[in-house]
């Protein structure tokens, strides 16, 4: 074979060979940018939608008598919307709060409405009414809303009246005061209501 035509077969084998992979090559890196960008996206949303979730993890607590009480919850705000008979249905269980359960822990034994609750941790769920309230202290404490709530994991339920706030509580919030000695008081309020009851710790 003459040198001119042993050329246009190194040639051809050459572009045969390299041709492909080059542009295998080229489309990789695109594919590439293209999984980073969606993934840098996705977690842009992700940091969106934890950010702006209205209902920021709270916490309230103080010493009663001995022992500190300690409530973690998710405080929603009114935000103009009707709150009772409308974004909390009336009797129906509620998570008093949102997102992960409202939970209490008691550091020692309590007395709730006449009744001992074992040291330990809670959920607090209520279900609202026109004119009294049901406050509910259950086992299940680490749960979603109100989605994995049984009745069966009650050790307590009692009735409480609530009050009317004399101006627009924006933001749902728990306080636990001290009373005296061992009594304290624990409140929830929102919007135009407010509910308490007694705490004893033993």
């Amino acid at each position: 074979m003459n040198t001119p035509n042993l050329l246009i077969v190194i040639l051809s084998t050459c572009l045969v060979a390299c041709g492909p992979t080059e542009r295998k090559s080229e489309a990789d890196h695109h594919n590439e940018e293209n999984q980073e960008a969606d993934h840098e996206h996705r977690e842009n949303q992700a940091t969106e939608t934890t950010s702006n979730t209205g209902s920021p993890r709270k916490a309230a607590m103080t010493n009663v008598g001995p022992a500190h009480i300690h409530i973690d919850y998710s405080a929603p705000s009114v935000r103009g919307r009707m709150i009772w008979g409308g974004l909390v249905a009336y009797d129906q269980v509620w998570v008093t709060g949102a997102h992960k359960a409202t939970n209490i822990n008691f550091p020692s034994d309590v007395k709730i409405s006449d009744q001992v609750i074992p040291k330990g941790k809670y959920a607090l769920f209520t279900i609202p009414g026109r004119d009294q309230w049901t406050i509910i202290i259950n086992k299940n404490w680490n749960q979603h809303l109100a989605d994995e709530y049984n009745g069966a994991d009650d050790v307590l339920r009692f009735t409480v009246r609530p009050e009317e706030l004399g101006e627009t509580q924006e933001q749902l919030t728990y306080e636990v005061k001290a009373i005296e000695g061992n009594k304290g008081v624990i409140s929830i309020s929102w919007d135009k209501l407010k509910v308490s009851f007694n705490v004893e710790t033993i």
